[in-house]
């Protein structure tokens, strides 16, 4: 077998192991048949994300943590925002549904309150981040009617006059990532390691008042290295070929998404961008880019002689 057959039959094998939501599509008789895959596919699929190597701390020449927004308006982050609709299947999530599905699955467990991991977030104060409950004026005045009756729980208001509110996958606006870019003197390059992301989304509380609300915060934080095993198995679609999609966890270590720097560590209790370059939007995105730029020299200047 020469190399231009071996290759080929590589891609061919591979191409197999990679189907996406419309697995068995070719071969169903009846459409609830696709989406099934056989035992033989299951057990070929049953792969583990690409195992990190060991980084001796002698062996880092210098490091940087840097924070990053990635906005989920900017084309290239599409596939971590798309679809939205619930009804394309299981397998078509985007990466908010996967990371709150695991989280309430309780198979995602390192999940935070920040980004320096400090504080854990139990699910609890999650689902009061993604809840709210709001009672109409009609159900107001039914209240009103027998107060003492409903504060002792005897009676409860009509479900047609409550309005309930959830963060869905359409109301994140961007992620936020933390990572720490280091230069590697055993293997003399530049590498980056992902640390942690977080969904960026509207105040549930300000947003049953008023939907059209600029006010974003932090959802959660999770601690990405032990993610990775759940975002290996879901899917983001490749819109050059949906045969052939990215696991979530090639698109972020990969970094195949556009991000702005918006933070690094430093000397002033790690201050963000916007807290020394104020109200100059131009000015910070310069400065996004002097920060990148600095770690990128690094690795370029370890070859001039």
């Amino acid at each position: 077998m020469n190399w231009r057959k071996f290759i080929l039959v590589a891609a061919i094998g591979l191409s197999s192991t990679l189907t996406f939501a419309q697995s068995n599509l070719l071969n169903a008789k009846t459409p609830d048949q696709i989406g099934k895959k056989t035992e033989a596919e299951l057990v070929a699929e049953n792969d583990m994300p690409l195992p990190y190597g060991y980084v001796m701390d002698r062996d880092i020449l210098m490091g940087k943590r840097v924070w990053e927004i990635v906005d989920l308006d900017e084309r290239i982050n599409f596939p971590l925002y798309y679809p939205v609709e619930k009804d394309l299947g299981p397998d078509r999530k985007p990466l908010y549904d996967v990371l709150k599905q695991a989280i309430q699955d309780s198979i995602i467990t390192e999940v935070y309150d920040d980004s320096y991991f400090t504080t854990k977030k139990t699910l609890k104060d999650i689902q009061s981040s993604l809840f709210a409950i709001d009672t109409t004026d009609a159900g107001r005045e039914q209240m009103n009617e027998d107060y003492e009756a409903y504060r002792a729980g005897t009676k409860k208001i009509d479900e047609q006059y409550i309005n309930k509110y959830e963060i869905e996958a359409d109301l994140v606006k961007a992620y936020k990532i933390v990572g720490y870019w280091y230069f590697d003197k055993r293997q003399g390059e530049l590498k980056y390691r992902m640390l942690g992301i977080c969904p960026v989304v509207p105040d549930v509380q300000v947003y049953k008042d008023n939907p059209d609300t600029d006010e974003m915060v932090e959802l959660f934080w999770v601690y990405f290295p032990a993610a990775r095993d759940v975002l290996h198995k879901s899917k983001a679609f490749n819109n050059r070929n949906s045969a052939m999609p990215f696991s979530f966890d090639h698109v972020l270590n990969a970094r195949r998404f556009g991000a702005v720097i918006y933070q690094e560590e430093n000397v002033y209790a790690d201050r963000q961008i916007k807290d020394y370059l104020k109200e100059n939007a131009q000015m910070q995105l310069l400065e996004s880019e002097r920060v990148k730029e600095k770690i990128r020299d690094f690795e370029q200047d370890m070859w001039n002689y």
